[in-house]
């Protein structure tokens, strides 16, 4: 019997999209630095954190607050090592 896959909620997403985020600017495992995926991995938080205004939890909001500031500050980190 295959184990059951529990549902994903809101925090497991967020912290899906900006895992990404973080390993596309690390270069590590052979994987190169691609700010282009990073970017777009940024800009989904922002257009869930403009679209979900208003209707998170208060755990929720500050999750996603937080997220965006270290993703947007380690992608510029990355740029200016570029």
């Amino acid at each position: 019997m295959a184990a059951q896959i529990p549902r994903i909620d809101f925090t497991t997403f967020v912290l899906s999209i900006s895992s990404a985020a973080f390993y596309s600017m690390t270069g590590e495992q052979e994987v190169p630095v691609d700010l282009a995926v990073a970017r777009q991995n940024i800009d989904l938080l922002e257009l869930l954190q403009e679209k979900t205004r208003g209707n998170l939890s208060g755990d929720e909001h500050v999750l996603l607050e937080k997220l965006l500031f270290e993703v947007r500050l380690k992608f510029v980190e990355v740029q200016k090592g570029s």
